[in-house]
Formats: structure tokens, C-alpha cells, sequence
């Protein structure tokens, strides 16, 4: 059998020495290797390096990652401010088109984080830069003070969408997660359903209607060590079974 090939979407930061540089966690192309069996591929988020109809083409899968900059209001319609920063352009530049272009070809798309914000974005939707700033909303953000392996441990629940499909893949419809973000999901995009909210409302698992693929996102970082945290391994499992049905 022919070894599938993840995309792994990176993103820009400057170097030691000032250079500009592209950057992901360790983590993703770990999580991708051990928990789906694919070779990790990490795509720069340099638009102008790639024709989209490329990479779908040598592409068996694709992961949003998480990271610290934050998708540009200008792409929802916002004024920029502080507030939202940083940004990183280039990846809205490729990861906005490539969310569409993904799920209109079937190809199988996990966003996880700042990939979830995408894809809402993608669809239309908007974001607020501090969700922990709306009313009756609480602090999703990282712990600190504490060590790196505590800043990834359980913080809430997750109410899931009966019959739906996360609902589907753990064969629950509550489920504990980690929580290590600022931004959100404000106004759902067009195509955006949300099948899992904290408990304090805020939208942390997606779905986009009518797509024929795996094309799911979460708020959470499933990407860490799903063999240790559990709640993680299920969806790692159902996106390597869309690879392998695609």
C-alpha cells in the first residue's frame, strides 16, 4: 500500500539572526507519523511558492495547525487593531483559499485552533480577538507559571451535537478537552456548523455542510499526544480512515 503524504500548514517568524523563517510544533508532524501512519509534508505559508491545485494534487490530507499569529480582520471584515495581533499575512494567503479549494475537491482538512478559525473564515464567519472578553465567556487561555507539559492539560467540557459527527467518532455526546486560545469563533460562516460548544458557549468543534470529505475542526489542540491524551486519539483515527477512503 502506497504511504499516504498530511500536509502540515506552518507559519512565519523571525529568526535568532533576523532571517525570516517558517515554524510549526513538533508536535504535528509527531502526531501525524504515529497516529496515521502518513509521511508529514510541512508547507510553508508562502502563497506565492505554490499553485493550490499542486498540492491537493501530491496531498492526501491536509492539517490547519495552531498558532500564535492570528488570522488578519481584514479577511472577516474588521478593522485591524492590537487587539488581533500578531498576523501572519501570508498564511491567511494560502490557508483561507486552501480551506475552500480542500473541501471542494474531497480532501480531507483538519484544523485544529487557529485552523478552525480559518475555516470559519473561509465561509464567511468572523472572529473575536478575546473571547474571554465577551460577556458570560470565560478564559480559554494558556496557563502560565506552570510547566509546558501542564499548560496542555484538561480545562472543560465539550457538549457535542447529538447525531452528529464528532458525536459519531467518540460515541459521546460530552467529551473533556485542553484549552490554549484567545481567539474565537464569533459569527459562524455560511457552510459552518458547530457540533461542540464549552460550556461556557464557545464554539470548539466544527464542521463544514455538504462537504463530501472528512473536513472537521477543533478549537482545542488535538494534536497533543493523543496516545497519552485520549480525547485526542479519535479524531486522528477518523481522519486517517478518510485518507485511506479517498
Amino acid at each position: 500500500m502506497t504511504r499516504k503524504t498530511v500536509g502540515i500548514i506552518t507559519t512565519a517568524e523571525v529568526s535568532q539572526g533576523g532571517a525570516p523563517s517558517q515554524r510549526t510544533a513538533d508536535s504535528y508532524p509527531e502526531t501525524v507519523a504515529r497516529m496515521t501512519g502518513a509521511t508529514p509534508l510541512l508547507i510553508p505559508a508562502l502563497p506565492d511558492c505554490h499553485q493550490i491545485g499542486h498540492l491537493l494534487e501530491i496531498l492526501d490530507g491536509i492539517v490547519l495547525t495552531g498558532a500564535r499569529p492570528n488570522v488578519h480582520p481584514q479577511e472577516f471584515g474588521a478593522e485591524e487593531s492590537e487587539a488581533y495581533a500578531p498576523f501572519d499575512r501570508s498564511r491567511d494567503g494560502l490557508a483561507i483559499p486552501l480551506v475552500r479549494a480542500a473541501v471542494e475537491a474531497g480532501r480531507p482538512l483538519f484544523g485544529i485552533c487557529r485552523g478552525l478559525q480559518e475555516m470559519n473564515v473561509a465561509y464567511g464567519g468572523t472572529l473575536h480577538p478575546e473571547i474571554r472578553d465577551v460577556p458570560g465567556r470565560d478564559n480559554h487561555r494558556m496557563l502560565q507559571d506552570v510547566p509546558r507539559e501542564q499548560r496542555y492539560d484538561i480545562r472543560h467540557g465539550v457538549d457535542l451535537m447529538p447525531g452528529g459527527a464528532f458525536a459519531g467518532i467518540y460515541g459521546a455526546t460530552r467529551i473533556e478537552v485542553n484549552t490554549l486560545h484567545g481567539q474565537a469563533i464569533l459569527a459562524t460562516g455560511d457552510r459552518v456548523i458547530v457540533e461542540g460548544r464549552a460550556d461556557d458557549t464557545t464554539p470548539e468543534a466544527i464542521r463544514i455542510d455538504g462537504a463530501s470529505g472528512f473536513a472537521l475542526g477543533v478549537q482545542w489542540h488535538a494534536e497533543h499526544a493523543p496516545w497519552e491524551q485520549e480525547v485526542n486519539a479519535p479524531l486522528w483515527a477518523a481522519f486517517a480512515m478518510a485518507m485511506a477512503a479517498d
